[in-house]
């Protein structure tokens, strides 16, 4: 199954994260599909950007997203 999740990036205690579209499979941090946005929740204010275009094509073709990238999401205003 063809999943979108978060990527984690960044130094300890340091944490940035990718949303990429990934098989369920796959290791956390392994071999993606597609990167289709970042998550910075260390910043102020906390950054998102979010490929909306990518991101519905990814779920028109039955991609899941996280639970937690579907709040990423909502946030973006992509659902």
């Amino acid at each position: 199954m063809v999943k979108i999740r978060l990527k984690r990036m960044g130094m300890k205690k340091k944490p940035f994260y990718r949303l990429v579209v990934t098989d369920s499979r796959n290791p956390r941090d392994g071999r993606f599909i597609e990167e289709v946005g970042y998550y910075n929740p260390v910043s102020e204010p906390v950054e998102l950007k979010i490929d909306a275009e990518r991101a519905k094509y990814w779920i028109g073709v039955g991609a899941q997203p996280t639970d937690t990238v579907r709040g990423l999401l909502k946030k973006g205003g992509v659902l």
